[in-house]
């Protein structure tokens, strides 16, 4: 049961309609740490984004155990691959019903007609949808599927085959992650007829555990338990509400008055007071993460009308090695982070241990720099997150050490930021200079990291550092075309050293996730891909 301190919150925010006695043991609240994009899955990339859609309101074909890395049965109870590893045949799972809601009443279940639109529509820029609707699929093109999948067929009304062009050894895992979400062909009709397509990002309709019910921005977003969801035992929450809640601290104070039962990102110095408090669990786990520096590498930065200097190697060089890592995982990471290497977290297979960082050097930084004709004064911008992630705790502090550290070498770091979604959107055009990001895995495969964010299929969307780079993309790509494991070690080690040798980027950690909760919380799992799913999930009294 929730104390009385949460009333005037919930009720300032419509949540109520009667009395304190309304909140129930099936109700949650999960103080989230920003406001989500949009609730259409295929357009984002962010775990803000996806706890709020994909997450809730939607499934996908395949799906990853709750906790864990595998890939288990979804919308499709099974599939078959032909000898040559480019076919893929589903099989649909029938009696799964669409949400029906005050915007949409469905008229049949699921079928083969939803999974046709949901990637036709990703696929085909001609696709009548998105011309009345016009928007891109990072996820999709960034891993290549955009041009990959040749052909996608209803062989019957719960049977779908997928030809690829060519073999992708992590098909069935990227099938499972968010971006895939399964749409309704019905609504979409609907909303092409009302003239209203851009309410697919608005109004979501999914099969998923909850159903959408209001979204207030920066304030709230509410679900209901979804009572007729094909495996029932997995919805125990009756009300799910988001507390939209940027302040990690005020976060805290929520959970410990028990005005949100479940939330993340605590500051590193709450950790131990959080793990003392009686009525708290906090469940932790080695995190699958990496917080890194991109370099914008494009001769001039978009809105600029000088040459970039981080279009310089040297110049690269020099900022890297003029990064302090040790003394940034000590003060932002405050003993839950490791010190990272690579461009992937060293719990990845293929990640290979011969690739050895640069050395602290800020006097071999200058003679670089001087090398590359730059001089002292020199100003880049440099974009400082502002939301806390798992692979960043505190991207404000993080930056203001990067200005004093790149400020002994002679260059002029200028502190810029923007609101999460404006942040990613500008960053992917290109504005962004240096740039704090990072990203926690999504499919446990190792193209998830060097193909997703540093290949030349992903220079529009996660891919910060525009770097393409041919003989670093054929080894990814031919990675990627062979299902042998230990092929594909070999080809992705090689591609690591290259990224070391080029500097499109600074690892500097991989964290500790912790994920603070009340006791009352029961059969929550920390997700490896940083997401918080919440069917399966219970509140006892």
């Amino acid at each position: 049961m929730l104390k009385h301190a949460v009333i005037p919150f919930l009720l300032g925010a419509g949540l109520l309609a009667h009395t304190p006695g309304a909140l129930a043991a099936s109700n949650l609240v999960f103080c989230s740490e920003g406001s989500p994009a949009g609730f259409d899955p295929g357009q984002y990339t962010t775990g803000t984004d996806f706890d709020a859609s994909a997450e809730t309101v939607f499934n996908r074909l395949t799906q990853f155990e709750r906790g864990g890395t595998s890939v288990i049965p979804g919308l499709a109870t099974k599939w078959e691959v032909s000898d040559d590893g480019k076919v893929y045949t589903f099989h649909l799972r029938e009696g799964v019903k669409f949400h029906t809601t005050d915007y949409f009443k469905p008229s049949r279940e699921f079928n083969a007609d939803d999974v046709l639109f949901t990637f036709d529509r990703m696929r085909d820029k001609n696709h009548p949808f998105r011309k009345a609707y016009p928007t891109e699929f990072p996820y999709f093109t960034d891993m290549g599927m955009d041009q990959n999948i040749a052909q996608l067929e209803k062989l019957d009304e719960h049977t779908v085959r997928f030809t690829l062009n060519q073999v992708d050894a992590a098909f069935i895992q990227n099938l499972a992650m968010s971006f895939a979400s399964i749409q309704s062909a019905e609504y979409a009709d609907q909303l092409l007829k009302q003239g209203k397509a851009a309410d697919i990002n608005q109004k979501p309709i999914g099969t998923g555990p909850f159903v959408f019910s209001k979204y207030q921005k920066d304030a709230q977003i509410r679900f209901k338990g979804n009572k007729d969801y094909w495996q029932p035992d997995d919805v125990k929450i009756d009300n799910l509400i988001f507390a939209i809640t940027t302040d990690a601290s005020v976060r805290m104070q929520k959970l410990k008055k028990n005005e949100c039962q479940v939330t993340l990102f605590p500051r590193p110095a709450d950790i131990e007071p959080l793990k003392k408090d009686p009525k708290l669990q906090m469940p932790s786990q080695p995190g699958y993460n990496l917080g890194y520096i991109a370099y914008n590498v494009m001769d001039q930065i978009k809105g600029s009308n000088v040459p970039n200097p981080l279009a310089e190697l040297k110049v690269r060089q020099a900022l890297d090695m003029a990064v302090n890592k040790p003394q940034i995982i000590t003060s932002v990471y405050q003993g839950a982070g490791q010190l990272a290497v690579n461009a992937m977290p060293p719990t990845q297979w293929s990640y290979d241990t011969s690739v050895k960082d640069a050395p602290y050097d800020p006097e071999k930084a200058k003679q670089l720099l001087k090398e590359a004709g730059i001089k002292e004064g020199t100003e880049i911008t440099l974009w400082a997150m502002p939301v806390q992630r798992p692979y960043n705790p505190n991207a404000k502090l993080m930056a203001e050490m990067l200005q004093a550290d790149w400020a002994k070498v002679g260059i002029k770091a200028k502190i810029v930021s923007y609101e999460w979604g404006e942040y990613i959107k500008r960053a992917k055009a290109g504005e962004v200079g240096a740039m704090l990001i990072g990203w926690s895995g999504d499919n446990g495969d190792p193209d998830n990291w060097l193909g997703t964010l540093f290949s030349c299929d992903a220079l529009n969307g996660n891919n910060f550092s525009k770097w393409c780079y041919k003989p670093y993309d054929d080894l990814i790509k031919q990675a990627k075309a062979t299902t042998d494991q230990a092929k594909r070690t070999e080809l992705y080690e090689k591609a690591q050293h290259i990224i070391k040798e080029q500097v499109p980027m600074t690892p500097i950690a991989h964290s500790t996730v912790y994920q603070p909760m009340s006791k009352q919380v029961q059969g929550f799992k920390i997700s490896p891909f940083a997401l918080n799913s919440f069917y399966g999930v219970s509140v006892t009294k």
